[in-house]
């Protein structure tokens, strides 16, 4: 297992699209503050707002799309390119397999998931000082839950990577599906109490939680709670499919 991780940490450091998305994040985090402060002064804004408004706001579709093409080119296109193939050819069990490139995957995808409210908070800081900055328990619990909830989602986008087998085909069902899934489960959890049940404790509905500041402790362990048993649930179901599938 040790050397299979190996194998695809080096893979993700090398991967492109990896490195293209980070570059991207970080160019918007940058320049959306410095839009703000050279439009409208120094008071125009302060690091918590926009930390909190935009850098965690605007990162709900960023955990939840831009890892989509990163699952397409880091998982799916290995089909195509015959990696795949040699993977499960090496010896090493396919169950084995999946878990170190779902594991990776989710490294990949937490990176992508904090790139973009950890640099706008220090863009933040530069262009309108340190005079109104979250406190560090708050920046602590929604970066811990953003990795968490990050993770769930790309356990999510590993399952249905593994099942289309190619790159194009995934990235636009993932999107399509995380873009169409939140609306159409809330309007089902709105007719059947066991589809509301089933929405109130899935990662979908407790994601955007987790920017809320006082929380009890029961709230606060479902919020915990939610997105590692989510991990694993998909992460068996996507080895047991793994293990069924037939690789050309």
């Amino acid at each position: 297992m040790g050397n299979l991780l190996k194998s695809e940490l080096f893979k993700l450091r090398k991967d492109r699209s990896l490195w293209t998305l980070i570059i991207i994040l970080t160019a918007s985090a940058i320049f959306y503050p410095a839009l703000i402060f050279f439009d409208n002064g120094a008071d125009s804004a302060t690091v918590n707002e926009l930390f909190t408004n935009t850098g965690l706001g605007g990162n709900n579709y960023v955990v939840k799309l831009v890892p989509c093409i990163l699952a397409g080119f880091f998982i799916s296109s290995e089909y195509s390119v015959g990696t795949m193939k040699s993977i499960v050819a090496s010896g090493n069990s396919r169950v084995r397999s999946y878990f170190a490139k779902l594991i990776t995957f989710s490294i990949g995808a937490i990176i992508i998931s904090v790139v973009f409210p950890i640099i706008i908070m220090a863009a933040s800081m530069i262009f309108f000082g340190n005079n109104d900055l979250p406190t560090l328990d708050y920046f602590v619990q929604t970066m811990g839950l953003t990795i968490l909830y990050a993770a769930a989602f790309a356990s999510i986008m590993s399952l249905f990577s593994i099942i289309f087998t190619d790159s194009g085909k995934t990235i636009g069902f993932l999107i399509i599906f995380f873009l169409l899934f939140d609306s159409i489960f809330y309007l089902l959890s709105q007719e059947f109490a066991l589809i509301k049940t089933i929405f109130n404790y899935s990662v979908f509905k407790l994601f955007l939680d987790i920017n809320k500041v006082h929380l009890s402790n029961s709230a606060f362990l479902k919020l915990l709670l939610v997105p590692i048993i989510t991990w694993i649930v998909f992460g068996m179901a996507g080895s047991l499919i793994f293990r069924k599938k037939e690789i050309k």
